[in-house]
């Protein structure tokens, strides 16, 4: 795995996965295609993570924060895709088609902001996280499982810097819960984006 030899060692990993009705090769595709803020519960967490950011702006002016947070209200909701993530900090360090994709994530979660680093690569895996900060490995494995289905798993893991573990282990205290149910809403996502890709006609379907 992709991910053993990126970050063989660290402090924390959360594990999930589902079964999906469609080959590997359409369920890689979908992991870049699928809307992955769809569900309810994950715009939700999404919204309780931001609220640092948002009182921290609000302190330091009310008016621009509320012209701020009345735009996005009133713009029509918006699709989430790997890219999007990818824009925020979230970087793909590695892939092998259609097995695995392994993204990148290197901050300080725990302050509001989140403090993401936008050039992380594989080679920061290999020197690990700087003093202060946490480094991410996230990835998405396929499987065949049956002529017809694929396994599809997800693992995160987080190693810290040693300055940076016990900050890092309260952070993860509070927001483990939300994030497995994050985790498992995009699992959820992908797998409908896949299945409904492979009932396309055959003429339109991955090859």
């Amino acid at each position: 795995m992709l991910l053993d030899d990126l970050m063989p060692q660290y402090d924390v990993v959360e594990r999930h996965r589902t079964i999906v009705r469609a080959p590997p090769a359409v369920v890689f595709r979908a992991i870049r295609e699928a809307n992955l803020s769809g569900g309810l519960i994950t715009r939700a967490l999404l919204a309780v993570r931001a609220i640092p950011a948002a009182i921290i702006t609000i302190a330091k002016s009310p008016r621009a924060a509320k012209a701020e947070y009345g735009d996005r209200a009133s713009m029509p909701r918006r699709v989430i895709r790997l890219g999007d993530f990818e824009g925020a900090g979230f970087r793909v360090v590695a892939e092998r088609v259609p097995e695995e994709l392994v993204i990148g994530l290197l901050g300080r979660f725990w302050t509001p902001r989140g403090g993401l680093c936008t050039d992380v690569t594989a080679e920061t895996f290999h020197v690990g996280p700087p003093e202060g900060q946490a480094l991410a490995g996230w990835n998405f494995t396929i499987r065949s499982s049956s002529d017809s289905c694929s396994e599809l798993r997800t693992e995160t893991r987080v190693r810290c810097a040693k300055d940076a573990r016990w900050k890092f282990r309260l952070y993860w205290l509070a927001v483990r819960p939300g994030s497995g149910l994050i985790r498992r809403a995009m699992l959820n996502a992908i797998r409908r984006e896949a299945e409904s890709m492979s009932m396309l006609p055959d003429h339109r379907r991955i090859q």
